[in-house]
């Protein structure tokens, strides 16, 4: 299963659902924006390496914190050198590795977006809890279906206490899940590790697993077929 995390614009903590949504399903998560990474990184290949021929995408997973992580590099010259038509033949080598993939993909309509969404069984769709976020999240799920990636769910992020999320629902076809906004969540994050490895008992937390076992259910209009045969003849 390869899950793509996508938002219609930045900011709207589509890393840190990411992470978090990764650390639940026990899935490796890869950062995907090649200009503008944003999860824990380390010592080491990292994506950049790895599109740029360099370095093999297993050599490149390591474990940071407990959690299997494909970071990308941080440099211009590392993203000018990255070959963006390797990253779905990689996507795929690590899925077959380990299972589960989670790819953080770069904010909008970028081009690299469109990659990690062509090759993905299912998109998780992050927004704000605002109506203003919906006219870009749909732009994103228009892009997801255009590239035959089912829209498994949207997470709104930071959230209000007692937020109804069913508008988004509605607006965009799918399940919707609200996560709350958490202090212990952007303190974790800010240290590059899952809330649940610092703060078990927030309720961040547990939002976070019900938001992965929404995405991880999938698709609703079995969008994921075509991807995943594309994958198998890689």
């Amino acid at each position: 299963m390869i899950l793509a995390v996508a938002g219609g614009k930045g900011g709207v903590g589509k890393s840190t659902v990411a992470l978090n949504v990764a650390d639940a399903l026990s899935a490796v998560v890869v950062d995907a924006d090649l200009a503008m990474a944003d999860l824990p990184g380390g010592r080491g290949p990292d994506l950049h390496d790895v599109l740029a021929d360099r370095a093999s995408p297993l050599e490149a997973v390591r474990d940071v914190d407990g959690v299997r992580v494909l970071a990308c590099g941080r440099t211009l010259a590392g993203a000018r050198a990255s070959d963006v038509r390797a990253l779905a033949p990689a996507l795929g080598v690590v899925e077959r590795e380990f299972g589960r993939v989670v790819v953080d993909c770069p904010a909008g309509m970028a081009a690299d977006a469109g990659v990690a969404l062509a090759v993905a069984d299912r998109v998780g769709l992050v927004v704000e809890p605002s109506a203003f976020a919906l006219p870009a999240a749909v732009r994103t799920r228009a892009l997801a279906r255009e590239l035959s990636a089912g829209l498994a769910g949207v997470v709104v992020n930071r959230a209000p206490a007692g937020m109804d999320a069913s508008r988004f629902a509605r607006a965009l076809g799918a399940p919707a899940v609200t996560v709350p906004a958490s202090d212990a969540v952007a303190n974790a994050q800010a240290r590059g590790r899952p809330a649940a490895r610092e703060h078990p008992e927030a309720d961040a937390v547990a939002a976070f697993a019900r938001a992965a076992r929404v995405l991880a259910a999938g698709a609703k209009d079995g969008a994921a077929a075509e991807p995943a045969a594309r994958r198998s003849n890689q």
